[in-house]
């Protein structure tokens, strides 16, 4: 048994996603990506300060997650963001931190857990 089965679904499917963005680069092509409001043809690496190979492995990252997908258009490919996919993980990531109890005891010492 792999140790992640023992956790739910919801809980396997955010940690697959925090992995597939925990990098700057691909939270970079993400923001990139919605800054321009429409799918872009051609080299992404041009507008980051990275090279087209690293830009591709983390392209290739980001559309196994089904965050971005790319359509080949000649040499090109027009790559765009999966709104729905973004829509769920955005959802179910709203979801998870909603009822989390932020509130610290900071009378407590660290590592003390308050819960009677």
């Amino acid at each position: 048994m792999i140790k992640s089965e023992v956790f739910d679904k919801e809980l396997q499917d955010l940690a697959m996603l925090a992995k597939a963005i925990s990098h700057p680069a691909r939270l970079a092509i993400l923001k990139y990506l919605s800054e321009t409001k429409s799918c872009i043809s051609g080299d992404i690496s041009d507008q980051l300060p990275l090279s087209r190979t690293t830009v591709s492995q983390h392209l290739k990252e980001l559309r196994d997650m089904g965050l971005i997908h790319g359509v080949v258009d000649g040499l090109k490919i027009n790559y765009c963001l999966c709104g729905d996919t973004i829509q769920q993980f955005k959802s179910s990531f709203d979801q998870f931190f909603e009822n989390m109890d932020t509130t610290c005891d900071s009378t407590l010492p660290i590592g003390t857990n308050n819960s009677y």
